[in-house]
């Protein structure tokens, strides 16, 4: 048994991953096939803005050389560091601010996506938190391959012809508890594009990311009602 699996944030379920990473504030599963996160896991808390994003960008030395992005690979790229845990969500202390920085966190996601849709949801997601009956808010995202689909890859020749592949997509998946115990469930899937498209268009089924994305989700929930809530497409909070 690790220190990871005391962490709040799998109290309902945890996925595989080649590397599991516990920071301050999120819970990170790595994938070395793909040089990136696999998937990230956290609590969104209602928010007490104390400090200003750090902007402290930076490679994470626990992961091996060979498999690792830094900051280099990003260079002149045209993609952002896109964050998966939003800095924007850790703002209590300045060390979990930091730890949103470190470039595990990071996939290249187009510019106009990061900063437009990407952004927006992150915000949506922010104000389901706050809520005032909301007592717990579990959010997990994560890319998206299409393997029928081209594949483009950023990164430098110098680390034995490594790259790191650009995602088709993103998914976010939510889970909620309010404050009698009732869980719900929201899941997105967004391409890695610029959109004006209202999120409601990307809402799927939390059983459609888990085909897609090749992850399991909130995997200690179990019973017909969660595979019926799994099955479902929310409205919008």
């Amino acid at each position: 048994m690790s220190l990871v699996d005391f962490r709040d944030e799998i109290r309902y379920g945890i996925p595989a991953a080649d590397l599991i990473l516990g920071n301050r504030s999120y819970v990170l599963g790595y994938s070395y096939y793909f040089r990136q996160a696999k998937w990230a896991l956290e609590i969104v808390n209602p928010l007490n803005e104390n400090i200003e994003r750090l902007d402290n960008f930076r490679s994470d030395y626990r992961i091996p050389e060979i498999f690792r992005a830094d900051l280099v690979d990003y260079s002149g790229s045209g993609y952002d560091r896109g964050h998966l845990i939003a800095s924007a969500n850790q703002i209590e202390k300045e060390r979990d601010n930091s730890d949103t920085f470190l470039l595990s966190n990071m996939s290249p996601q187009s510019p106009n996506f990061n900063r437009g849709i990407w952004k927006k949801l992150e915000g949506e997601v922010r104000k389901l938190a706050n809520k005032p009956n909301n007592l717990a808010t579990y959010v997990i995202c994560g890319p998206v391959f299409y393997f029928d689909k081209p594949v483009e890859k950023i990164g430098t020749k110098d680390k034995n012809g490594i790259s790191i592949p650009i995602p088709n997509a993103y998914f976010k998946s939510i889970l909620s508890e309010d404050v009698r115990g009732k869980l719900k469930m929201w899941s997105f899937i967004l391409p890695n594009e610029e959109s004006d498209e209202e999120l409601k268009k990307f809402s799927v089924s939390t059983s459609l990311v888990e085909k897609i994305a090749g992850i399991k989700l909130w995997e200690k929930l179990v019973g017909s009602k969660i595979e019926r809530e799994k099955d479902k497409i929310r409205k919008m909070w």
